[in-house]
């Protein structure tokens, strides 16, 4: 279990990190679980249990650094491809966090979300989740954004299905739509879009996560597999966004 009050070392945080320049919102695929169990002959299972206490300790340092969203690619609509057996280890590895952090997360402000086809999740992971967001949701700290049964591609369809239906029915005028209100039509609406996007394992693709709001995302890939990522892993990364001179398109005059 996490202590209380949870601290950051000050040498990585204060001294390397620029606390005042850093991204609202972090988005990270968590790749590499399988290839970190390979390499030490374990089930794969083993690697995805790893991969589970790397997102407790993300999730710790991003609260104690006072990043406002996390979003983590949890299970992709393209995962119910892999083998039954390992799919119902990672919707087992779900529940159990959401039912062992809940508690832990709670005191610590965190504000548990989700987003993707959660309807389509056994319903032992639905009720685990409605349960970890109806606990969570008057919480002011960091968001935890857990993207499950998720894929941009199909987000993106829903929203158009959404504003088509309600141009239909005459509650808008196609004239007014624009990026502002399709965004409130994408499961992220009332979240910033990611300022920096991590990939793990070294895999040079977005394999489609959030393809919409990754527009003007900064975009680290590390060699790191998931499971070996950690506190000094993820302030590496922020340091690595903290030296990009973001221009949204744009140039600089000075």
């Amino acid at each position: 279990m996490w202590p209380k009050a949870w601290k950051l070392n000050k040498v990585d945080s204060k001294d390397q990190i620029a606390l005042e320049r850093l991204p609202r919102h972090i988005a990270i695929i968590m790749d590499g679980n399988g290839r970190w169990a390979k390499k030490r002959a374990l089930p794969r299972s083993m690697g995805h249990r790893a991969g589970v206490e790397a997102l407790r300790k993300v999730v710790k340092t991003c609260s104690n650094l006072g990043i406002e969203v996390l979003t983590v690619y949890a299970f992709s609509t393209e995962n119910w491809s892999r083998p039954k057996d390992e799919v119902g280890v990672l919707m087992t590895l779900l529940t159990e966090y959401l039912r062992k952090e809940l508690q832990e997360l709670h005191e610590n402000n965190v504000v548990i979300r989700a987003i993707g086809g959660i309807n389509d999740l056994p319903q032992e992971a639905q009720r685990e989740l409605d349960n970890s967001i109806k606990r969570t949701r008057n919480n002011t700290g960091l968001i935890l954004n857990l993207a499950l049964n998720y894929g941009g591609r199909s987000e993106i369809i829903d929203a158009v299905k959404k504003i088509s239906k309600d141009v239909l029915n005459g509650k808008q005028q196609i004239e007014d739509i624009d990026e502002g209100r399709f965004s409130n039509a994408l499961f992220t609406r009332g979240l910033p879009d990611p300022d920096l996007m991590i990939r793990t394992s070294g895999e040079m693709r977005l394999s489609n996560f959030l393809l919409w709001q990754l527009a003007y995302t900064e975009i680290v890939v590390i060699e790191e597999l998931w499971p070996d990522f950690g506190e000094k892993a993820l302030l590496a990364a922020i340091i690595t966004y903290q030296k990009r001179d973001r221009r949204f398109g744009g140039i600089h005059t000075d």
